[in-house]
């Protein structure tokens, strides 16, 4: 079973602590990660480019002169796409939908890979208890220094619920906080340190806990 040094908020180290090894001891598969990676990206974007075809462009319904007699090329709108200021054919539209579906089985399985990940290189840090009474900054600020790895990009893993280290943690460049229970694969690869209360890994694991 999969151990780590638990940590006090003074940064002495107070103990072992055993962690679940469906979830801390899962062996990589760094296909299976990427693919869990670019789901949740795809699945987070928007469209935001958006043309105007035909149909929505301003302009009037009038054909601009008659069918034949003229001498000119027919035609039956300005708000044709070959008119200046006319629709657009083939633009970006805003209802493009770049989902990818990832069941959830892999997707807590490539969880499971970068948190075991974590652990095996020293970089889950595990702490007894993150309780900031007055929600400083300085006061996260002097804990998260006295803790291993001190001055790598940091994610706090957090018990729902915590909203003093929410706060205290705002100001700060290189540190981000999240809630056990929205903890996910791209904000775990984007942070050097996770950080995590004993409290938080007990709903990390009753959260994704493979069977």
């Amino acid at each position: 079973m999969a151990t780590v040094k638990l940590y006090n908020q003074d940064g002495k180290a107070v103990g072992d602590l055993a962690l679940d090894p469906s979830l801390f001891e899962a062996k990589v598969n760094k296909a299976l990660v990427h693919e869990a990676v670019i789901a949740q990206q795809a699945n987070a974007r928007t469209a935001v480019a958006h043309t105007k075809d035909r149909g929505e462009v301003a302009g009037t319904g009038k054909k601009p002169w008659k069918q034949k007699g003229t001498g000119r090329a027919r035609h039956g709108s300005r708000r044709s796409p070959i008119w200046i200021g006319g629709g657009i054919t083939f633009g970006p539209r805003s209802d493009r939908n770049f989902s990818l579906k990832i069941n959830r089985t892999a997707r807590r399985a490539a969880l499971a890979m970068v948190l075991s990940d974590k652990v095996a290189t020293d970089r889950f840090i595990a702490v007894d208890s993150l309780s900031l009474p007055e929600g400083k900054t300085k006061q996260i600020s002097a804990v998260l220094s006295k803790l291993p790895m001190s001055t790598s990009r940091t994610l706090i893993v957090l018990e729902p619920g915590n909203l003093a280290v929410v706060r205290a943690s705002r100001n700060l460049e290189r540190v981000t906080t999240i809630s056990a229970k929205s903890l996910n694969i791209v904000d775990l690869l984007a942070h050097d340190r996770v950080v995590a209360s004993k409290l938080a890994i007990e709903t990390l694991t009753s959260t994704y806990k493979r069977t």
